[in-house]
């Protein structure tokens, strides 16, 4: 059964106000998980806060800063250079404010050209130069495949082969329930070839539009609730189910939630929650 205490708040959820209006948000909807990003206005993970007052406001809600999301495009070989000073930056961020967790997102582009082999032996080799890095700061890599079409790595499967071929214990997995249904994981693959214990954070988000699979995008993830097409609760009970006990962040990108007004995202956050809670087993 998912518990109240895994339920944790993607910041992309309400992007438009500062950091710590975000964490008495949270606060003011019993939550105890946020995850952080680097790619919202300003580009900056805590708006330019100081580490020290972060880690104040966090301890006085009881907060946990579970992930800082992300490096994007970290399978790109011949981008290295420029991904290496970006994740040394990540790292030192997430130690000064006792996140765990940096989160990594593959290259997500129709040009890109790599056959699925070369895709998949340049990913384990970025994965081999970062391990470095992640094991000196104590901190873990969680990759997240993208299930679109043109991502370079959209199979949670995969992204476990590629862990496992890296050698390196610092990675985890994100099963994102918008990015599985869209792409080329089964739940019935995934029962017979997934190891439980490497899936770290599950993102959750409800759609409620009908498209064909190939036109779904981040815009269309909104709250889970009973209208919910991409079967997000069936997938959080698998996994619970195989024994996952992690935290399930709520990651809605639809702008329609977005720009709610506070106290109307509040209540319609409060409704998607408690409807996880009482439906989850």
């Amino acid at each position: 059964m998912l518990q109240p205490q895994q339920i944790s708040l993607n910041r992309i959820a309400y992007p438009n106000i500062g950091l710590e209006d975000f964490l008495t948000l949270i606060s003011e909807l019993k939550l105890r998980n946020v995850e952080l990003r680097n790619d919202l206005p300003g580009g900056q993970v805590t708006d330019g806060m100081a580490a020290e007052r972060v880690c104040e406001l966090t301890e006085q809600y009881g907060i946990s800063i579970i992930t800082i999301n992300a490096l994007q495009r970290f399978n790109l070989p011949g981008e290295l250079p420029q991904a290496r000073k970006e994740l040394e930056n990540l790292l030192a961020l997430a130690v000064s404010v006792h996140c765990p967790a940096i989160v990594l997102c593959p290259l997500n582009d129709s040009r890109d050209t790599r056959d699925p082999k070369r895709r998949f032996e340049e990913t384990v080799y970025c994965l081999q130069q970062y391990k470095p890095m992640f094991a000196e700061a104590g901190v873990m890599g969680y990759l997240e495949p993208l299930g679109f079409q043109e991502s370079s790595l959209s199979s949670l499967i995969t992204s476990q082969k590629a862990i496992a071929e890296s050698g390196a214990h610092c990675y985890r997995l994100v099963h994102d329930t918008f990015h599985s249904h869209v792409g080329p994981d089964s739940l019935a693959g995934l029962e017979e070839e997934l190891d439980i214990g490497l899936v770290a954070l599950i993102h959750a988000s409800g759609v409620e539009v009908d498209l064909p699979r190939e036109r779904y995008r981040d815009e269309h993830r909104g709250l889970v609730n009973q209208a919910d097409r991409f079967q997000t609760l069936r997938q959080i009970e698998f996994l619970l189910r195989r024994g996952f006990v992690g935290p399930v962040s709520l990651e809605p990108f639809s702008r329609a939630i977005q720009t709610l007004p506070h106290d109307r995202f509040r209540e319609e956050m409060r409704l998607c929650i408690d409807y996880m809670l009482a439906d989850v087993h």
